[in-house]
């Protein structure tokens, strides 16, 4: 799904979090294993909102849909 152009392209670390409603640290590490790619501008990690889309439906996907 692309952004729309009033939507956020890139996430901080605690936006994404509460996204997934996930803590800061379980994002962290999904990063360090290579489950999420970050983007570095200067010092900054940001997660692109496509990322976080394209997990969760592979997630999803992989879990049969269901809760």
């Amino acid at each position: 799904m692309a952004p729309r152009s009033d939507q956020e392209l890139l996430l901080r670390i605690d936006a994404a979090a509460e996204r997934l409603a996930i803590s800061r640290t379980t994002l962290y590490r999904m990063v360090q294993r290579g489950e999420l790619p970050i983007i570095h501008i200067g010092t900054a990690i940001r997660i692109p909102v496509s990322s976080l889309e394209r997990w969760l439906a592979d997630h999803v996907a992989s879990q049969g849909g269901g809760l």
